[in-house]
């Protein structure tokens, strides 16, 4: 029934038009052609014949779908060792820093000490520092332990770089964890590794994927690191080796197109398979109730 202060919708009346919805779907639809005209660009050039790229039909669908700029890319031994460079520091640092941050997390979240929070904000304070102003420093301390052109400088800064993410992220899922549920593991006669291994871990499934997804991909992404601590062919990490890939003459368009994409592949497959976890943890406290 409706209200008196609520008058009755004249027959045949009409809602006045709004046109935000639609102004807020032209304005998506072109930044996401925006962000997506990129990776158009190198899926076009990865599919194309040099001569097609030479004379400038860089935009155009192909007439010949060419597929000999991957052949190229995954027959070269170059590429599998850049892959193989990029996995061998990707994996355990991504392991490392994810561990030692579900630690440093449980322990501040659970095991709370005199000087704790101090300790904790100087942690996680780590995540506004430049990784520009630590170039030198890090160049010279590795190079003094005879580490540079090695896989282990960057594998160690990644593991340091990821210990306040994982652990801020870490932490702040600890403490929705329930108190009674560690007290009742108390009381069976658990200590504080089972309970977080038994107990914590397997109800931070999501905040574990949203870790290891994101650490994944920028790990495997990072340019920087490399470019400052290899020097030699054998040491390069895919994004350094798609920067070095050149024809003999020129710059291989096509083959660094096609490279690009077989090298996003695995950050691809990472987030493919924890997808699920991914978006519930991404979503974590935003409902109540």
């Amino acid at each position: 029934m409706k209200s008196i202060a609520e008058p009755a919708e004249a027959p045949g009346s009409e809602r006045p038009f709004n046109p935000w919805p639609a102004v807020v779907f032209v304005c998506l639809t072109v930044l996401a052609a925006l962000f997506l005209a990129p990776t158009f660009g190198v899926l076009m050039s990865s599919i194309k014949s040099k001569r097609e790229i030479a004379f400038g039909q860089l935009w155009t669908m192909p007439t010949d779908l060419f597929l000999g700029n991957y052949a190229d890319v995954l027959s070269n031994p170059a590429v599998h060792k850049y892959l193989l460079n990029t996995f061998l520091v990707t994996a355990p640092a991504t392991a490392a820093s994810i561990s030692l941050g579900v630690l440093g997390g449980y322990v501040f979240a659970k095991l709370p000490f005199r000087g704790s929070n101090l300790l904790f904000l100087a942690l996680v304070s780590g995540m506004f520092f430049p990784p520009q102003v630590i170039l030198i420093p890090l160049y010279r301390l590795f190079n003094s332990m005879g580490l540079i052109d090695t896989l282990w400088p960057m594998i160690i800064v990644h593991t340091a770089m990821g210990i306040p993410i994982c652990t801020l992220l870490m932490r702040n899922f600890f403490a929705t964890v329930p108190n009674p549920l560690r007290e009742c593991a108390i009381i069976e006669g658990a200590n504080e590794w089972q309970i977080l291994v038994l107990v914590a871990l397997p109800l931070s499934l999501p905040a574990l994927a949203v870790l290891a997804t994101l650490q994944f991909t920028w790990i495997w992404n990072d340019f920087l690191w490399p470019l400052i601590f290899t020097q030699s062919d054998d040491k390069r990490t895919i994004m350094l080796g798609l920067v070095f890939m050149r024809g003999q003459y020129s710059v291989a368009w096509g083959i660094q197109g096609a490279m690009s994409l077989v090298a996003s592949l695995p950050t691809l497959i990472v987030f493919l398979f924890f997808q699920r976890y991914f978006i519930k943890g991404m979503t974590m406290g935003a409902v109540k109730g």
